[in-house]
């Protein structure tokens, strides 16, 4: 089932404009690897979905895996072939708005190779560009 949220104070919001680098929620805080985004966009709560499940079925039991983003944003369509001037159109879809550098997914209890490959797979279902990156010592 794709992520939404329970109540919204605006059903329908503005398309809204990508500006900088992420400042919060940029470094691995949960497990020991992360998937990063290297590039801005909208992750619809299906795309956030379908990666999940793949990284949920590569890793079987072992391992944890945390999902970092939450799609707050509403995505509004009009139908095809409808006139101009009837308004914006009805909510369609829900999505995160990801800025480079905000960690998306992340991965605990498995060695580094294992998230590697994880990754890999989940990386082909993003439909903005991501890398890998480790937790820091601190």
């Amino acid at each position: 089932m794709a992520m939404m949220p329970k109540r919204v104070k605006h059903r329908k919001s503005q398309r809204g404009r990508i500006k900088g680098n992420a400042t919060r929620g940029n470094r691995v805080v949960f497990g020991d690897y992360g998937l990063q985004t290297t590039q801005a966009g909208w992750i619809s709560a299906q795309t956030i979905e379908a990666g999940r499940v793949s990284a949920q079925q590569y890793l079987r039991t072992e391992g944890r895996l945390y999902v970092r983003i939450f799609p707050h944003k509403s995505v509004t369509s009009i139908p095809l072939e409808t006139r101009m001037g009837k308004g914006k159109g009805e909510p369609d879809f829900w999505a995160a708005v990801v800025k480079p550098g905000t960690v998306l997914y992340e991965i605990a209890g498995v060695p580094e190779s294992a998230a590697k490959m994880c990754f890999r797979r989940l990386a082909h279902k993003m439909p903005v560009a991501v890398r890998f990156i480790k937790r820091r010592a601190v």
